[in-house]
C-alpha cells in the first residue's frame, strides 16, 4: 500500500503519462494518414515515426540532462508523447505482413533499416541538442560577447608574440 503522500503525485505523473499518450498517439495517427499503409504494402508510417522518435528522444534526453524540468515534463513528453508516438508492435505487424504477403527481402530490409536509421537517428539528435545546448550557454545571460564565439583573436603574419 502506498503512503497517502505519494497518491496524489503519482496520480499526476499517472495524468501525465496518458494526456501525452493521446497526444504521441494521436501525431502518429496522422502520420499514418499523411502516408497511407497498404496492408502487406509500404511501411513508411512507422519507420518515419520509429526514426523520427529516436530523433527526438536524442534531443530530449540532452535538454532533460542540461536543464532543471517540471518534475513531470520526462513522463508527459518521454514515457506518454514519445512512448505513443513510436511504435515496436508496429514495426514487428508491419514485418509479419510483409512475410505474410511472401516479400522476406522487404521484410528483412524493413527490419534491417529501422535499426541503421533509428540508432543513428538518437545520437544525431543528442549530438544536435548539445551543439544547442553548447551554443546557448555560451551566448546565454552573463556571458560576455566578448567570449560568445570560439574564434582566435585576429593577428597579422609575423606580428604574433
Amino acid at each position: 500500500m502506498l503512503p497517502n503522500a505519494l497518491v496524489p503525485h503519482r496520480s499526476r505523473v499517472l495524468a501525465a503519462v496518458a494526456l501525452g499518450g493521446a497526444l504521441g498517439s494521436s501525431l502518429r495517427y496522422g502520420v499514418s494518414l499523411a502516408l497511407p499503409h497498404a496492408d502487406g504494402g509500404a511501411v513508411w508510417p512507422t519507420l518515419t515515426v520509429n526514426v523520427l522518435g529516436c530523433l527526438v528522444i536524442g534531443v530530449f534526453t540532452v535538454f532533460l540532462e542540461a536543464a532543471e524540468p517540471h518534475h513531470l515534463l520526462r513522463p508527459f513528453f518521454g514515457v506518454g508523447v514519445l512512448g505513443g508516438f513510436t511504435t515496436f508492435s508496429s514495426y514487428l505487424a508491419d514485418a509479419g505482413g510483409l512475410l505474410a504477403t511472401g516479400q522476406p527481402f522487404y521484410a528483412a530490409l524493413y527490419l534491417l533499416l529501422t535499426v541503421l536509421l533509428a540508432l543513428p537517428a538518437v545520437i544525431c539528435g543528442a549530438m544536435l541538442a548539445r551543439m544547442v545546448v553548447a551554443r546557448s550557454r555560451r551566448s546565454g545571460p552573463g556571458a560576455s560577447p566578448d567570449n560568445a564565439h570560439d574564434t582566435a583573436p585576429e593577428t597579422t603574419p609575423g606580428t604574433e608574440s
